[in-house]
């Protein structure tokens, strides 16, 4: 039947299905990573749980936009992008303290942790692969997904690095730029989202 809306329904069924498993997949690895990093001492655990938290909010605010307006869907979009760069400040200031500080970062909590994140979010993208190019809250999920991953890989070499040096510069250094990797991607999905709506209005 055509102009039923059965199609984007059904897209619209696919869309939220996605991002519940994207939410309950980075729920839980952002409270694994935060007690890993706060145990194991280690600046990019920390940054890498805090991005989980910011993804999950990202599909959190996707999920409440699935069937919505367009307008609704930028809107969504771009206050998950501006979420994501304040967590990535944060993440930031962190690093600041505990060069300041000083801090003791378990190597190998941070290789173990690493790859278990990696795993899960190498998942998240095979299951946002489909909507990769569709709308602006679905884009938006790629690309803090497909960072994730560039993080998870950032954590394990920290972890190697720490390591083999002895340092704890690794860990600082890695969550640095686990730091810009998400503001980054914040500004961009909020420049992709005001696109977004100057085209809707």
């Amino acid at each position: 039947m055509s102009g039923c809306g059965c199609e984007v329904e059904i897209k619209n069924r696919e869309q939220s299905r996605v991002l519940v498993l994207l939410l309950a997949i980075n729920g839980v690895m952002f409270v694994a990573e935060i007690i890993a990093g706060i145990i194991g001492d280690s600046t990019a655990l920390i940054a890498d749980s805090l991005d989980m938290l910011a993804d999950a909010s990202v599909y959190a605010i996707g999920f409440y936009a699935v069937g919505r307006s367009l307008l609704v869907k930028a809107k969504a979009a771009h206050i998950s992008g501006i979420f994501q760069v304040v967590l990535g400040l944060g993440v930031l200031f962190d690093i600041v303290r505990r060069f300041i500080v000083g801090s003791e970062p378990e190597s190998l909590m941070m290789i173990t942790v690493g790859l278990v994140a990696l795993f899960a979010n190498t998942l998240c993208l095979v299951l946002i692969y489909k909507h990769r190019q569709g709308e602006v809250h679905m884009r938006a999920s790629w690309i803090f997904s497909k960072n994730d991953v560039i993080a998870n890989l950032g954590v394990i070499v920290g972890g190697l690095l720490v390591l083999y040096t002895g340092s704890s510069y690794p860990d600082l250094f890695i969550g640095l730029i686990i730091s810009a990797i998400v503001v980054r991607g914040g500004i961009y999905i909020i420049k992709d989202a005001k696109r977004e709506k100057e085209i809707t209005l």
